[in-house]
């Protein structure tokens, strides 16, 4: 079966697939609906994560990765509205290819430019 992941750095030698970490276990998720993972996307967009590509890929080709690398694996079934845990590992695995863009400050708000883009991709999903 075909299903659908989240890949940072799509085929380059710094690809990383975007996983949920519940404890010290983490979780791949394997969407059935491409607009399901698509959508699942732009929330972690607008979380401040690097734009995922969205990967059509074999189900036991991700449960075999899975097995490799001691992760857990979730299928998420077309309709289902699964959202992005609010929390955020601070550091990951894999690098942003370019020059790292400098941090926020803590207080600084999101522009209304940014949020108006933001809301309009949203609604487009709809």
């Amino acid at each position: 079966m075909r299903v659908f992941v989240l890949l940072f750095n799509a085929r380059t030698e710094n690809e990383g697939i975007h996983t949920i970490q519940l404890g010290d276990r983490n979780k791949v998720l394997m969407f059935e609906s491409e607009d399901d993972a698509t959508r699942f996307g732009v929330m972690l967009e607008a979380q401040d994560f690097p734009e995922p590509a969205v990967e059509a890929i074999d189900d036991e080709e991700i449960k075999e990765f899975c097995d490799s690398v001691d992760y857990d694996w979730e299928l998420v079934p077309a309709g289902a509205l699964a959202i992005p845990p609010e929390d955020n590992v601070t550091q990951t695995q894999w690098q942003v290819d370019g020059p790292p863009e400098p941090e926020p400050e803590p207080d600084s708000e999101v522009s209304q430019n940014e949020l108006d883009s933001i809301r309009r991709r949203l609604e487009g999903l709809l």
